[in-house]
């Protein structure tokens, strides 16, 4: 399918998403997904600052990823950072020059194979509320093509974070954005339990928690709260769905 009609079925499906009661990690997980296909990067990853302009981890396409951003955030530095600090878009091969830029975090990338990094601001007007990371294992930066796609998906997920009742009311954006925050946390817990009890690995644990949630029409978080309580069992989640009853 040509990219343009992957980039429209990709913002209908984000549309679509975007309504009363909806997930937000959820979305942001989707959205960092399907934008390692659609700018042909090989991670990407969503950070959201809180009250006090403090990044989190949110989202990524995968462990990897969140491993690679929790280092971003553990040593203050790298392009997701970058980018939200200064409001502006990070393009950048990681050659020795990248040491002097990120003498933690360069070193550290191309030791897990990351060659490139891309990093788009989440932003209102002035105010940015996060950043898009991408990583890709190619020496490349982003095109100026796939710049524009990336920084389309910035603004996506910019969109699903505040939406528009949200734009109205800074204590609403506030709640969402601590709402999210706290949700990834509680979701962080239940993919380890899942992890350990099932013997799967982080990545499948998380998609055993995503699909028992879309199958039974519950929020992430309602599903991973329900594993740390013990009240939903991590055998449920690899069973079958049933049909509903007539």
């Amino acid at each position: 399918m040509p990219r343009e009609q992957e980039l429209l079925k990709a913002f209908i499906e984000f549309a679509d998403t975007i309504v009363d009661e909806y997930d937000v990690v959820e979305f942001l997980h989707r959205l960092a997904v399907r934008c390692v296909d659609l700018v042909d990067a090989s991670e990407a990853g969503i950070m959201l600052a809180d009250r006090d302009g403090t990044l989190h981890y949110v989202a990524s396409s995968s462990e990897r990823m969140r491993l690679i951003e929790l280092f971003e955030l553990q040593h203050d530095e790298g392009p997701c950072l970058d980018a939200f600090h200064t409001g502006a878009a990070v393009h950048c091969a990681l050659t020795d020059d990248a040491n002097e830029r990120w003498p933690r975090f360069a070193p550290h990338a191309r030791e897990v194979g990351i060659r490139s990094v891309s990093a788009l601001p989440m932003r209102l007007r002035t105010e940015v509320i996060g950043a898009l990371n991408i990583l890709s294992t190619r020496t490349e930066p982003l095109s100026a093509e796939d710049q524009q796609v990336a920084q389309a998906l910035a603004d996506i997920a910019t969109i699903g974070i505040l939406q528009e009742r949200a734009l109205k009311d800074a204590l609403v954006v506030t709640s969402q954005l601590e709402a999210a925050l706290e949700s990834r946390i509680v979701i962080e817990q239940a993919k380890g339990i899942v992890a350990e009890r099932s013997h799967v690995d982080i990545d499948t644990a998380f998609e055993l928690l995503r699909g028992y949630s879309r199958t039974h029409n519950h929020l992430l978080r309602q599903t991973a709260q329900e594993i740390i309580d013990g009240t939903l069992s991590t055998e449920l989640l690899t069973e079958p769905a049933r049909p509903p009853r007539t």
